[in-house]
């Protein structure tokens, strides 16, 4: 099952318009992994249950705080707003 976190929004690494946008989703995936490696996490549903790719919509907390808005903090990734923006 392929997951999408949905509270935040983060620079493309497969299709990425410029090299810096490339450079950052790249840095932004591995800190990702590392916080996911650092112990339990549960995933929590918010109002759709799937993206149009079919991907689950989740969003990832560990002890009540968001992996999300801890990239969000270190500048890895935005908040997300219903839209894309971009990242060059």
């Amino acid at each position: 099952m392929k997951y999408r976190i949905s509270d935040i929004d983060t620079p493309e690494i497969s299709e990425p318009r410029c090299r810096e946008e490339r450079a950052l989703g790249e840095t932004a995936k591995y800190r990702l992994l590392s916080l996911l490696n650092q112990g339990p996490f549960g995933l929590k549903a918010g109002l759709r249950d799937e993206d149009k790719y079919g991907r689950k919509l989740r969003a990832v907390y560990r002890d009540g705080r968001s992996l999300g808005g801890i990239l969000v903090e270190e500048g890895l990734a935005r908040t997300w707003t219903g839209q894309r923006m971009p990242w060059c």
